[in-house]
């Protein structure tokens, strides 16, 4: 593997195609008002999209090194190509709760604790799980666990991808 591709342009074009899918698809919610009942469906379309740019970019990474790819190659291309999403993600829930619609946060609560008060609990479980919602509302600890679930979810989609998509060299002779 004397003349391997470089996989940093992978990376960078793949983790910003998935990052802006997030954003747009995100954005299409809030235009159409749907955002507090539908954020299942940016959550489902968001981890299909991160398997699909993971595994066209294993893929790509791949070809353009004569058909071989490492374990380690394809969970560093995988890894980064969620990473890069990640700060796109990090820098756009910034962006959407100060600038956007700063009272985001306040309405999804409000809708969080009408849905509790359906589901028969009482209004001290209810003050209760605000004050522990609300401890993790601040930027930094939504930040940090955009992070550390984007890496979780990267790392384990491009093991899987990797360990299918492996091939070296030493294997053909």
């Amino acid at each position: 593997m004397e003349n391997q591709a470089n996989s940093k342009s992978i990376i960078l074009n793949y983790g910003l195609y998935l990052g802006l899918t997030g954003v747009i698809i995100h954005l299409i919610l809030f235009a159409t008002g749907s955002l507090l009942e539908y954020q299942w469906i940016s959550n489902i379309v968001g981890l299909i999209a991160m398997v699909a740019f993971i595994v066209i970019g294993i893929k790509k990474f791949r070809d353009a090194n004569g058909g071989y790819i490492s374990w380690g190659q394809g969970v560093k291309i995988g890894l980064g190509i969620s990473m890069i999403s990640a700060v796109i993600s990090v820098v756009y829930t910034l962006l959407f709760m100060n600038v956007i619609d700063p009272s985001f946060q306040q309405q999804a609560m409000e809708f969080q604790q009408q849905k509790w008060l359906d589901a028969g609990m009482t209004e001290e479980q209810i003050e209760g799980a605000t004050e522990m919602a609300n401890k993790f509302q601040s930027p930094g600890i939504i930040s940090a666990m955009i992070l550390g679930m984007s890496a979780f979810l990267g790392f384990v989609i491009s093991a899987i991808v990797a360990a299918i998509m492996k091939k070296s060299e030493e294997e053909n002779y």
